[in-house]
């Protein structure tokens, strides 16, 4: 597995020092150097990097503020001479951070960890098998329309059919991917992908009409319209 990288830095040695040491590592694959984060900016419109080695201070735009306008960022490590940016870049869920000079040896451990973690995202499956009607069922997380809890049971509702189990609603959110799915109403999960429109307090997602629960509302609306335009 190669790990496609970038590097943003405004010096010139901390970006060749860089540099030398992603050519050391076999499973680095340097794509791009950037001077500014307005660059990377630019780069980023149609470009998908693995990692980003990321400088904090520098013109026009630091490293925090780009790092925050990106959706979905891809994995970040923080490079900078200034240890009291750290707790900022940890809010925003930065891989590791390096402080200048950098070791060889703290790299390595850095670029180590994203390895790990990349081996462990591929090994998670896109999947859960379901029991249903005394069958198992193996269900893509992509074709889940939403799930509704009725008491005891759980209908798991995908674009084909409608599935009736026996579990809870904690368990499904415990086992359905985060990212994907988020809880609207104590009765309702719904797959974010799945939504065809927003009206008012109730999302549509093809035929079903599904009502935002008022102690839910800032929640939802925080996530969904980090996507809107």
């Amino acid at each position: 597995m190669k790990i496609k990288c970038v590097i943003t830095d405004d010096e010139p040695m901390a970006r060749k020092g860089l540099q030398s040491y992603v050519e050391k590592v076999d499973f680095l694959s340097l794509e791009a150097v950037f001077e500014d984060a307005m660059q990377l900016n630019t780069y980023l419109q149609t470009s998908r990097p693995d990692l980003i080695f990321l400088d904090i201070e520098m013109p026009y735009l630091s490293g925090l503020d780009i790092l925050s306008t990106i959706e979905n960022p891809p994995y970040v490590i923080i490079t900078t001479a200034y240890e009291k940016y750290a707790l900022k870049g940890y809010e925003l869920n930065v891989a590791d951070y390096l402080l200048k000079p950098i070791s060889f040896d703290r790299f390595l451990k850095a670029v180590n960890k994203i390895y790990s973690m990349m081996q462990t995202k591929e090994e998670t499956p896109d999947f859960i098998f379901v029991r249903s009607d005394r069958q198992m069922y193996k269900i893509f997380f992509k074709d889940i329309l939403y799930v509704k809890s009725m008491e005891n049971y759980i209908c798991l509702y995908t674009e084909k059919e409608k599935l009736v189990i026996r579990n809870t609603m904690k368990h499904m959110i415990d086992s359905l991917p985060s990212s994907m799915f988020l809880q609207i109403h104590k009765s309702y999960l719904i797959n974010i992908e799945k939504i065809d429109m927003i009206n008012g307090n109730q999302i549509i997602i093809g035929d079903e009409a599904i009502t935002i629960a008022r102690n839910f509302r800032d929640e939802v609306f925080d996530k969904i319209m980090k996507n809107t335009l």
